[in-house]
C-alpha cells in the first residue's frame, strides 16, 4: 500500500473510531470482511488453522492467524482503543441560567484547555430493556452536539497568565438552550428508533472532538487530528496484521481498552484476556505454551513525545524524538524494552527499510505504564515498547509527522512475517512468509 492511500485510510479510521466501542466495531467489521471468524469466550474453541478473533466487553479485541505450518511461537502486537476525553455521569443534566449543561467527568489525563471551544460529539454503548431481555447497541450520534465554552479574556484577565481550570466548573459542556428532561436518553431513543415499551437502562457514553484529521505544512509533512494517541498505532497494527495473513506464523493483534485509566478492567492490558487467549490457542493446536512463549515477542505500540519546537528543553539531551524521523524505540524505567528486544526490532526495521530512533525522556519528567509492561504481569515473554513521536499529546487535536504511521505499518508488517528462534545461546530471525 502506498503512503497516500494509507494516510487517507488512516484519516477515515480516526474520524469514525470515536471511542473504544466504535473503534472495536470498526475493527470487527474489517476482520469479517477479510475472512476472519468470531470466537466467543463462553464457547469451546476447536480449530487447527485459520483466521479468528475474540472480543471482550465490546471494547477490546484479540485477533490471530494460524498457518497450516505454524511455528510454536507467537508474534504479538498490542495497542489501545481508548483515548482521553470525557464520559457522561449517570445523572448528567444541569439546567441553569437558560443553559442545559451535561455533567461529565474527565476520562484519562486530558489536556484541559485543548478541549475548550471544540465541537463535541457523543458515542459509546447503550443498554436497554426490551421485554424481558437486556440488549446493547454501539452508537455514535455523529453530529456536533455540545461545546465547552471558554471564559472571555474580558472576564478573566489572568487567562493568559494562569489558566487554572477546575474540571467540575470550567469543563462542563452546554448542549443547548432548553430545559428538556432526559435529553440524552431522548436523543438516543430517537437515534435507535426504540419502541415506547423499551427502557434505556444505562450507558457508557463519551464526548469526543468532532474535528477531522487534516494535513499541515507546506508539503503536507504534518497531520493534525483528534485521537492520534493511540489510533495511529492501532491503525498501523490493524493494517499490517490483515496484510500478513499469508504468513505461517501465529500472529496476534491485541487492541486493549482502558489504557488511559490504568488498564484495570476485565478487558484491559492488566487483565487475563491475553493469557486466556494464548492458553486456548495452545490447547487447540496442541503445543506447549511455555515453550512457545520462550520464542515469542510482544510489541507494545503507544506514542511518546517529539521535541517541542518552543520547549526543546523538555526533551532528553541525547535521546530525542523527531517527527518523520522514524519509529521511537522507547527505553524508560517503566518500559519493558531491553537490549535483546531492541536489537531484534532494530533488525526488523532495517529489513523493512524504515528509520528508527532511540528515545528516553528526561529524568525529571514522569512516564506512564505501558501495555506490554502490564501484559507481562500475566504473560512472561520478551517485549519491547515502541511508538510514534507526537506533539500536544492528550489534547483534543494532536500533531504528528505524516510519514511516521506508514513507517510503523511497514515495520509491523515485516515483524509479522518473521519467525523468532531463541536457542538460549543466540536468537535468529527467519522470514516465514509463504
Amino acid at each position: 500500500m502506498i503512503k497516500k492511500t494509507f494516510n487517507n485510510n488512516l484519516f477515515e479510521f480516526i474520524k469514525n473510531a470515536t471511542c473504544s466501542f466504535t473503534c472495536i466495531e470498526i475493527i470487527k467489521n474489517k476482520l469479517f470482511n477479510n475472512g476472519y471468524s468470531e470466537l466467543y469466550e463462553n464457547e469451546k474453541w476447536e480449530f487447527k488453522a485459520g483466521k479468528y478473533f475474540v472480543v471482550r466487553n465490546d471494547a477490546s479485541i484479540i485477533a490471530f492467524t494460524i498457518g497450516k505450518k505454524h511455528s510454536e511461537s507467537f508474534n504479538i502486537i498490542c495497542a489501545h482503543s481508548d483515548t482521553p476525553g470525557f464520559s457522561l455521569k449517570p445523572k448528567n443534566e444541569i439546567y441553569e441560567y437558560n443553559y442545559l449543561k451535561l455533567n461529565v467527568m474527565p476520562y484519562g489525563g486530558i489536556l484541559n484547555y485543548g478541549f475548550m471551544d471544540r465541537p463535541l460529539g457523543i458515542a459509546g454503548r447503550v443498554i436497554y430493556k426490551q421485554g424481558n431481555k437486556y440488549k446493547k447497541e454501539i452508537i455514535d450520534l455523529n453530529e456536533p452536539i455540545c461545546v465547552i465554552p471558554s471564559e472571555a479574556i474580558h472576564q478573566n484577565d489572568s487567562a493568559n497568565t494562569n489558566l487554572d481550570l477546575n474540571t467540575q466548573i470550567d469543563l462542563i459542556p452546554i448542549i443547548g438552550l432548553s430545559d428538556e428532561k432526559d435529553i440524552v436518553k431522548n436523543i438516543i431513543r430517537k437515534h435507535l428508533n426504540l419502541n415506547p415499551s423499551s427502557t434505556i437502562c444505562d450507558y457508557d457514553l463519551f464526548l469526543y472532538c468532532k474535528d477531522k484529521p487534516i494535513y499541515i505544512g507546506t508539503n503536507n509533512e504534518l497531520i493534525l487530528s483528534p485521537r492520534i494517541d493511540d489510533l495511529s498505532c492501532t491503525f498501523a497494527t490493524l493494517e499490517s496484521f490483515i496484510e500478513s495473513d499469508n504468513s505461517d506464523n501465529i500472529n496476534i493483534m491485541c487492541i486493549f481498552n482502558s489504557e488511559e485509566i490504568g488498564s484495570l478492567t476485565k478487558e484491559g492490558a492488566d487483565s487475563s484476556f491475553l493469557m486466556d487467549t494464548l492458553k486456548r490457542i495452545s490447547a487447540a493446536v496442541n503445543f506447549d505454551i511455555s515453550i512457545a512463549l520462550h520464542n515469542s515477542l510482544i510489541i507494545s505500540a503507544d506514542n511518546s513525545h517529539a521535541v517541542h519546537p518552543n520547549h526543546p528543553n523538555k526533551s532528553d539531551v541525547t535521546n530525542q524524538g523527531f517527527l518523520n524521523d522514524g519509529i521511537l524505540i522507547i527505553r524508560e524505567k517503566d518500559t519493558t524494552t531491553d537490549s535483546i528486544s531492541s536489537s531484534i526490532f532494530k533488525e526488523i526495521c532495517k529489513k523493512a527499510k524504515v528509520p528508527f530512533q532511540d528515545y528516553v525522556s528526561r529524568n525529571d519528567m514522569t512516564t506512564g505504564s505501558t501495555l506490554s509492561g502490564l501484559s507481562i504481569r500475566h504473560v512472561s515473554i520478551d517485549s519491547i515498547d515502541v511508538g510514534l513521536p507526537q506533539l500536544a499529546m492528550h489534547s483534543a487535536n494532536e500533531l504528528m509527522g505524516s510519514d511516521d504511521t506508514y513507517y510503523l505499518y511497514k515495520a509491523f508488517k515485516k515483524f509479522y512475517d518473521i519467525l523468532i528462534k531463541n536457542d538460549n545461546a543466540s536468537i535468529t530471525l527467519k522470514d516465514c512468509k509463504k
